[in-house]
């Protein structure tokens, strides 16, 4: 895939799981690398992995000033972002929606759909004045089917879809694209917070079988953050592995 000039990426969460295998795939295309994380220590292991043209950010997307300051900072070291992929996400506990945990949900949704607003409306600014960008919010197959025994993070999440089409259409006369995926479950450090009966419905519900590996989620990733994908816009795409039903 094509670049026509060096370019920035801003990627949330990218200190592990699909956030950063699509570190990793980015940088491999000489993209240089920003990633906010909450896990400071790991995000900065991460850059030292990644390359010289990697920086690490100490960011909580729950929170604007900590997401303002950190494109600020990203800004004043790179001078520009053209892409966005807005990995950062929680999926909280399961239970019930009648014995749900009210802090619990609204944490949730604070850190997975206020968190997505945060970062795309952040670095929305400088796309349009340079009149390109890519963006990908990380949703979920859960925002579109639901999860039983997982009303957050399903509610959460689809959320982010509806953000992404509602964004993608506020842009579509720009050089800006703006697109999420719908993911299922990929083995990441997300499972330790999930129950093992909750992670045996979501694999039985896999029609492939398997969990997503977080290369191949990468890899499509990172198809929609090139210059080539200069049309698609508002969309969802899935990485279901036959479980998504529309």
């Amino acid at each position: 895939m094509k670049q026509v000039k060096k370019q920035t990426a801003v990627v949330t969460g990218g200190a592990q799981g699909i956030g950063r295998a699509v570190v990793e795939r980015l940088a491999a295309m000489d993209i240089r690398m920003a990633i906010w994380d909450i896990d400071i220590d790991l995000a900065r292991a991460t850059a030292a992995a990644t390359g010289a043209d990697a920086v690490a950010c100490e960011v909580d997307i729950a929170d604007w000033d900590s997401v303002e300051a950190a494109a600020e900072a990203t800004l004043e070291q790179f001078e520009t972002i053209e892409i966005l992929v807005n990995s950062a996400g929680v999926a909280g506990s399961n239970n019930p929606l009648a014995d749900y945990p009210i802090d619990e949900f609204r944490k949730i949704t604070e850190v997975n759909l206020l968190g997505t607003f945060h970062v795309n409306r952040a670095v929305v600014p400088t796309m349009m004045k340079q009149n390109y960008g890519r963006i990908v919010n990380i949703a979920s197959v859960a925002g579109k089917e639901g999860n039983p025994n997982a009303s957050a993070y399903s509610a959460s999440k689809a959320g982010v879809i509806a953000l992404t089409k509602s964004l993608g259409k506020e842009l579509a006369d720009q050089n800006i694209a703006v697109n999420c995926v719908t993911p299922a479950a990929a083995r990441t450090r997300i499972f330790s917070q999930m129950k093992q009966e909750h992670i045996d419905y979501m694999l039985s519900k896999i029609p492939r079988g398997r969990f997503l590996e977080v290369s191949e989620a990468a890899a499509m990733i990172a198809w929609l953050c090139s210059e080539e994908n200069s049309f698609t816009t508002g969309a969802s795409f899935d990485l279901s592995g036959g479980r998504a039903t529309y």
